[in-house]
């Protein structure tokens, strides 16, 4: 009788050791979800700022390419060129890393309604970030091309390095058109996926009896309209960039959060577990005791 307890009572023992170091885990784990959630949070007020700040210019700059547009020869530029949607350039904007919630999976799964929509066999996929270009891989998508790493030392020229492929694949004809997925910036906790065209600039809708504002250009609008063109198109990427980094970060925030709330729970729950099971141990040990204690009067 004497060995049946030494034995059940070395479970318990057993049971109490695996449920501190199951305590202790979820412990780690909790410390390294509030530090990326801390992390997340600094970094996203950094980026929040700096889209807010490109926001005004590149609504500006969209009223005077749009404006530009609608005055002009479409023939005057190759950018200003509209052509029929025969072939089709997406720019798919994801992220480098995970443990970002829903961020990777809305942007995917809105690219593949797209893509149904268009039909994916005249769209040329150019995919910016590890986790997009990873599902796509694996797929079996083709993907023309891809941009890793990216947003490690992330800055307006390593924005202009995807501008250069756009405006490459656009002028030389080999794409009609652009658009480009990315998650739009609301708050921390709200970011909305959106699908817009980049190429070609579509031209402002006057209201009738209504004329738009015109400019000045000096020396003349021949000469600056290639730079001004390439700038619209540089503002326009960098800006969804710049969203989608926010979004990332607030997406990252909400989850890590979570996450931390869950571990906290799990921790209540082992600890109450565990404090039972070292109850029933201690219990069970005075019983004996008492047993022995009475056995031998």
């Amino acid at each position: 009788m004497g060995e049946k307890s030494d034995f059940c009572l070395l479970i318990i023992m057993a049971s109490l050791r695996d449920i501190k170091r199951r305590i202790k885990s979820v412990k780690n784990t909790q410390q390294i979800t509030r530090a990326m959630k801390l992390v997340s949070a600094a970094k996203m007020k950094r980026a929040q700022e700096a889209i807010l700040a490109a926001r005004p210019y590149a609504m500006k700059m969209m009223d005077v390419m749009s404006s530009l547009a609608c005055r002009v020869d479409t023939t005057a530029h190759p950018l200003l060129s509209r052509r029929e949607e025969k072939n089709i350039m997406l720019v798919v904007i994801t992220s480098d890393k995970g443990l970002c919630g829903g961020f990777n999976g809305n942007i995917i799964r809105r690219t593949l309604r797209f893509m149904e929509d268009k039909g994916r066999n005249n769209i040329s996929l150019v995919v910016v970030g590890k986790k997009g270009r990873d599902y796509f891989r694996a797929k079996k998508y083709g993907i023309s091309k891809e941009y890793v790493d990216f947003f490690r030392v992330f800055s307006y020229q390593r924005a202009s390095l995807i501008v250069k492929d756009i405006i490459d694949g656009y002028t030389s004809e080999q794409v009609d058109s652009v658009y480009v997925v990315y998650n739009e910036f609301k708050s921390v906790i709200q970011q909305r996926v959106v699908a817009e065209s980049l190429l070609s600039i579509p031209p402002l809708v006057c209201k009738v009896g209504e004329e738009p504002p015109d400019y000045l250009y000096e020396p003349s609008a021949e000469v600056i309209l290639d730079d001004l063109l390439k700038k619209y198109v540089e503002i326009e990427v960098y800006r969804a960039l710049l969203e989608s980094i926010s979004s990332e970060h607030g997406a990252r925030m909400t989850a890590m959060d979570s996450a931390t709330r869950n571990a906290s729970e799990m921790i209540s729950g082992l600890t109450l577990t565990y404090n039972r099971a070292r109850q029933a141990a201690i219990t069970k040990e005075l019983i004996e005791i008492v047993s022995g204690a009475d056995a031998l009067k």
